[in-house]
């Protein structure tokens, strides 16, 4: 199946020479101009939402929602996010083991 947003794969190579893709927020900005006004928060969601739009899972529409993300909008729909990074500010591991007990 053909990915909905398949122009924003966007191609990159290291100074090591090694060779990766992402999807560009900035490429789907071209579509969807209001992105640029999302919290980054938000961007973090619809950037995990974008890589993974399968048609499935997480399809274009959930893209489109969340492109179109408006803060007093009223929430119809559920966001399928899918959890890739799990960031925390935790220096020596052990409020997140306490969380985690």
């Amino acid at each position: 199946m053909t990915h909905a947003f398949a122009h924003t794969l966007k191609s990159f190579k290291t100074a090591s020479g090694k060779a990766g893709k992402f999807y560009s927020l900035p490429a789907l900005a071209k579509e969807f101009p209001k992105i640029n006004r999302l919290p980054v928060s938000m961007r973090i969601v619809l950037e995990s939402v974008l890589r993974n739009c399968d048609g499935k899972k997480v399809s274009a529409q959930a893209v489109r929602q969340v492109a179109n993300w408006f803060p007093n909008a009223d929430r119809t729909e559920e966001i399928p996010f899918v959890v890739a990074r799990v960031v925390l500010q935790d220096f020596t591991g052990v409020p997140l083991l306490a969380d985690l007990a």
